[in-house]
């Protein structure tokens, strides 16, 4: 068997960082960990001053809350968690806000729930406001909106939502920062000869058996969530490690090689995301174009709805349409931005005009380069 090297920090470009509530708080005292938290600040300041995209899955609100609130230990009735959830966030917020404000770096806070990753429009919405931010610069802090969430509708641990994360915003590395330093053979606090895990290549049935139980009172996962997160995020095209978040400057530790465990995949976000609109996508619809707009689709542009001649179908925003040449010959597929009615009333207009025709300005592309596929035949 080859065992395969660990991979080097310096090699991701976009990278998303998950803080679980153990690690943010204190739950002993009720209190943050401050000196922790301005650690993995200057960590965060570290990679965003070499030019990487960061972005933050942060749990903690509804930990905070109950600590302000002076809530009781122990179980908390639905209403109780969402409830320290709305004091809680405001206050988390406000503490990524500062500690990377020191740094000269704004944060952006995004709260999403289990529907904003599963329907589609949603996705898209959320999907375009981190790529906005990331291209201001600042950092988005992402966590679950459980002030509204219910038990149903739940992801219930930040580790498959991080997964989930990394695979809408194209990240290249997910890094889940955790109570224990990576995956074992075995239970580590009950067997003294467990070994650690450096790198695991795919997510066999074997590793799936090696899962835990979670190891604070905080966690809402545990080692069972974590490979699960890593099988959402290495399917995507995305790279994970699982990483001790106990010590000061944890990202640090893992850029001079400090122990973690590595989930390494075959393929890359832009790749996996483009075989995903290419074979796994049905289309609900058909663009065609004419010659410049195929010319400019071959160069690697996006299409824009001046080189759109017909519009076919019942097509909502964010769902799968067939592109095709003047010659009727399939060009490619991708996922459009706008619904079959306005494609529709904008087809063959400028940008600037379709804004004016719709009344508002919306998508500058009728598919962006990002989510089309062309030359590629359907699966």
């Amino acid at each position: 068997m080859i065992v395969m090297s660990r991979p080097d920090l310096k090699n991701f470009r976009r990278i998303v960082v998950k803080v679980g509530s153990s690690l943010l708080i204190d739950a002993a005292a009720g209190v943050v960990k401050e000196t922790w938290l301005e650690a993995l600040a200057a960590d965060l300041a570290a990679l965003h001053a070499e030019g990487r995209d960061v972005l933050v899955v942060s749990s903690g609100s509804i930990a905070l809350g109950r600590s302000k609130l002076k809530l009781p230990r122990g179980p908390l009735k639905l209403e109780e968690s969402q409830g320290a959830a709305a004091v809680g966030q405001i206050a988390l917020a406000r503490l990524w806000s500062k500690v990377l404000a020191a740094h000269g770096i704004d944060a952006g806070q995004i709260l999403v729930t289990l529907q904003d990753t599963e329907e589609r429009r949603r996705y898209l919405n959320a999907r375009s406001t981190i790529a906005k931010l990331l291209e201001w610069r600042a950092i988005p802090v992402i966590n679950e909106n459980d002030t509204v969430a219910t038990t149903e509708i739940r992801y219930g641990d930040n580790d498959r939502l991080a997964a989930r994360v990394a695979t809408m915003a194209s990240a290249d590395l997910l890094i889940l920062l955790s109570d224990i330093d990576g995956l074992y053979d075995a239970p580590p606090g009950a067997n003294p000869n467990a070994r650690l895990i450096p790198v695991v290549e795919s997510v066999s049935a074997a590793i799936e058996a090696m899962a835990g139980a979670a190891e604070s009172e905080l966690s809402r996962g545990g080692m069972t969530t974590k490979i699960e997160a890593a099988k959402i995020a290495t399917t995507a095209g995305t790279h994970m490690l699982i990483a001790s978040g106990k010590i000061a400057h944890p990202l640090r530790a893992i850029a001079e090689g400090g122990r973690c465990t590595w989930f390494l995949t075959p393929a890359n976000p832009v790749t996996a995301r483009k075989r995903w609109i290419a074979g796994s996508l049905e289309p609900k619809g058909t663009l065609t174009i004419d010659a410049g707009a195929v010319a400019a689709l071959r160069g690697g542009a996006s299409l824009l709805p001046a080189g759109v001649v017909r519009v076919e179908g019942h097509f909502a925003r964010g769902d799968a349409v067939v592109v095709r040449g003047p010659d009727t010959h399939e060009i490619g597929r991708g996922l459009v931005a706008y619904d079959a009615e306005n494609a529709e009333r904008i087809k063959g207009h400028s940008s600037s005009e379709a804004a004016r025709i719709l009344g508002v300005h919306g998508r500058a592309e009728m598919i962006h380069r990002d989510d089309l596929v062309v030359g590629v035949a359907p699966a």
